[in-house]
């Protein structure tokens, strides 16, 4: 009687393993991810389990450096403003994605930081890096993230040498275009500014001096007043 009763827990303790395809509520994902501390991303994308590949220098972890460099001088330059990098967004009921990097409003934007300390809501800029136009980046995640909000979504197709960044306008994603310069300027975060060329070329200092130029401009300078005074 005891060993039937053992084993009856034991099947409703067991957790069972999270695989790549699964089809999974939020709350089931969750729970088979946090029972497998080794794996170190997976994401839930319209119900969908995506768990990550090994992550390669030149198609992924250089360009992640480079984003996470561009990003982070913002982030030092304009108070009020919160970088992240692989963090969980619990975004809906269906999609619960790690993007590679975001950046957020700390307080008043449209994202909030659970009790459990996870990003709940939509940061109002997120980067992903992919390899090629054939990732899900660009497709399921990228509706995901339209619909729930997320102001700007940058994608860089590493293999392709490729950057989209997209601004959402009237409930779509416009591919924002860069001026007579070359540079593509945020839309929704004034004095982020952005040299294409350079980044793809690995150029990290003409990024560094387009981003300051961004970050010596009026626009710049009203938007962190603005952020103080919330």
């Amino acid at each position: 009687m005891t060993a039937s009763i053992e084993q009856g827990i034991d099947k409703i303790t067991h957790i069972p393993p999270l695989e790549n395809g699964d089809r999974l509520t939020r709350h089931e994902f969750e729970r088979r991810y946090a029972g497998m501390p080794h794996i170190k991303k997976a994401e839930l994308i319209e119900g969908i389990v995506y768990m990550a590949s090994p992550v390669r220098h030149k198609s992924h972890g250089r360009p992640h450096a480079a984003i996470i460099a561009w990003l982070s001088a913002y982030w030092l330059a304009t108070p009020g403003v919160e970088l992240s990098d692989n963090a969980t967004v619990k975004l809906d009921a269906d999609n619960e994605p790690q993007p590679d990097v975001l950046l957020r409003i700390q307080s008043g934007g449209s994202s909030r930081i659970s009790e459990d300390d996870y990003i709940e809501g939509s940061p109002e800029l997120i980067v992903e890096i992919a390899a090629t136009s054939a990732a899900n980046d660009l497709y399921d995640k990228k509706k995901v993230y339209r619909r729930n909000g997320v102001k700007e979504y940058i994608v860089w197709q590493t293999l392709e040498n490729q950057i989209n960044c997209f601004c959402l306008q009237d409930g779509e994603y416009i591919l924002l275009e860069s001026d007579a310069s070359g540079v593509i300027k945020s839309q929704f975060y004034p004095g982020l500014w952005l040299d294409v060329s350079a980044l793809k070329a690995g150029n990290m200092s003409k990024v560094a001096a387009v981003l300051q130029q961004g970050l010596n401009s009026s626009e710049h300078k009203t938007f962190v007043q603005q952020l103080a005074q919330d």
